[in-house]
């Protein structure tokens, strides 16, 4: 990303949390308020629509957390109804409106924990090669999920950041 700071970040996460919450009440507009399409799935050895919604906010959530100087902290990955989905992408969307740093952040080194191992990043890299790469894989997924259950959405409803900028005519 050029001219990256912590501010532009924020806007990316935001607007694509917008676009997940559009994709949700497409869902849950299809399916008339049935929430069984939260336990929907592509194949049986990933995780379903639900669990895409927390992990797809896990990283918007971590980033306000690295930011604020706090260790990651994941959602729950199971989410049963459509309202803890909406409250999990509320609940982020106010992490990020709190976050208050410096673009310098950025320049930080920073430490990814798992069960066995680690691996150190600059706040850049770990912004650009981890959280934001994670976020859109769980976006699609969700995405995908909802396409091959039926939902009627396009690539317009995934790239509702830009519908705004939409003009009629010839440029």
């Amino acid at each position: 990303m050029h001219n990256q700071n912590i501010d532009s970040i924020k806007s990316l996460f935001q607007s694509r949390l917008s676009t997940l919450e559009h994709l949700l009440k497409s869902a849950q507009t299809h399916f008339c308020d049935d929430e069984s399409f939260l336990q929907k799935r592509i194949a049986a050895d990933m995780f379903p629509f639900g669990t895409q919604i927390a992990f797809t906010c896990n990283q918007p959530r971590n980033f306000a957390f690295w930011c604020d100087g706090k260790p990651m902290d994941n959602l729950d990955p199971d989410v049963t109804s459509v309202a803890q989905a909406y409250e999990h992408i509320a609940n982020t969307n106010e992490l990020l409106l709190s976050v208050k740093v410096e673009d310098t952040k950025l320049a930080e080194m920073t430490r990814i924990y798992d069960q066995s191992f680690y691996i150190d990043l600059s706040g850049s890299a770990y912004v650009n090669e981890f959280l934001i790469p994670n976020f859109y894989f769980h976006l699609v997924t969700a995405y995908d999920i909802l396409r091959m259950v039926g939902v009627p959405i396009g690539k317009r409803d995934y790239m509702m950041h830009l519908v705004p900028l939409i003009r009629g005519g010839k440029a």
